[in-house]
């Protein structure tokens, strides 16, 4: 066997058990290997030097107490208490997936993130809110099928959905270019544009349709891509900061008078809302926004606001 193939056979074989935490003894591989310790030494640094040109965060030492080599990794941080109570929280507080979805991912984090001494605490912290965690009411699994919308975004290409459409139920079926994934209030969205805009009710609309994944029947992507210029991309975050309740429409710029106890929540809620004036009854505020879900927003205000 050529000499070069055997040796490459010994490096992968040597990685591979120092990977999986093995400390090596030099004496044993190069028995093992029938080769000299002087052979062994040279492996190493061989592996050293291919972590360098590949600007790998890992080296070989030689550990003493040991009397072997093993393989030296930076940890990785870990998410603290706080953190990772924190994340699981917003996840518990989202509602966004059925139990047999959500309860394992949490599972999962605490399992890898948090440090071991603390797993219990974390576990037991969450313990009552997993028990009575409440289900969306759609019933449907969303996981399956999100990475490979995520992917055709990602990949430009054209997706083919069936859609239940929640006025006058029915399935509906469309070719679209889909150009994000949301989330927002309960729920995933696929947000997308239309291939053929003859049937749409605003033809010359310039922004997405927005579809609710757990209302996709089906979806096929096919192998066919669209081109997205540049200064023409879709961005999700200016996008979600002008849409309420998911609910598209026409872009509009409102103003608006806010008499009620927090103005921070309004901000909060419009992010594109700017404070104009302010006197004794509440502050003026203009946003600019898309039509049909800040309706309902301002509605739910009641009396609190009143738009000018």
């Amino acid at each position: 066997m050529d000499g070069t193939l055997v040796k490459s056979e010994r490096l992968l074989q040597i990685y591979s058990r120092l990977v999986s935490g093995d400390v090596l003894p030099k004496k044993e591989l190069a028995q093992q290997f029938h080769v000299t310790e002087r052979s062994i030494q040279r492996d190493m640094e061989s592996l050293r030097c291919f972590f360098a040109e590949q600007g790998l965060r890992q080296d070989i030492v030689y550990d003493k107490q040991e009397r072997g080599y093993r393989l030296e990794q930076p940890a990785l941080p870990l998410l603290n208490n706080s953190e990772i109570l924190a994340v699981c929280k917003i996840l518990l507080e989202s509602r966004s997936m059925r139990r047999d979805e959500m309860l394992p991912i949490l599972d999962k984090l605490i399992s890898c993130c948090v440090p071991k001494q603390s797993k219990r605490a974390v576990a037991e912290l969450l313990a009552n809110e997993k028990h009575h965690y409440i289900e969306p009411h759609h019933g449907q699994h969303i996981l399956p099928g999100l990475w490979e919308i995520g992917q055709a975004v990602q990949d430009h290409r054209v997706l083919e959905i069936e859609y239940e459409r929640m006025k006058e139920p029915k399935l509906v079926r469309r070719r679209v270019l889909p150009v994000g994934i949301m989330f927002s209030e309960y729920y995933f969205y696929l947000t997308a544009f239309l291939e053929d805009k003859s049937t749409f009710d605003n033809p010359d609309d310039l922004f997405p349709t927005i579809y609710r994944i757990d209302r996709l029947k089906s979806f096929i992507v096919l192998d066919e891509h669209f081109q997205v210029p540049y200064k023409d991309r879709f961005q999700e975050g200016e996008f979600r900061k002008r849409v309420q309740f998911m609910y598209g429409g026409k872009l509009e710029r409102i103003r608006f008078k806010y008499t009620g106890p927090s103005i921070e929540a309004v901000l909060d809620r419009l992010p594109t809302s700017k404070i104009v004036e302010q006197d004794e009854e509440g502050w003026t505020l203009e946003a600019e926004v898309f039509g049909k879900g800040i309706e309902m927003w301002l509605r739910s205000q009641g009396n609190y606001i009143i738009l000018i």
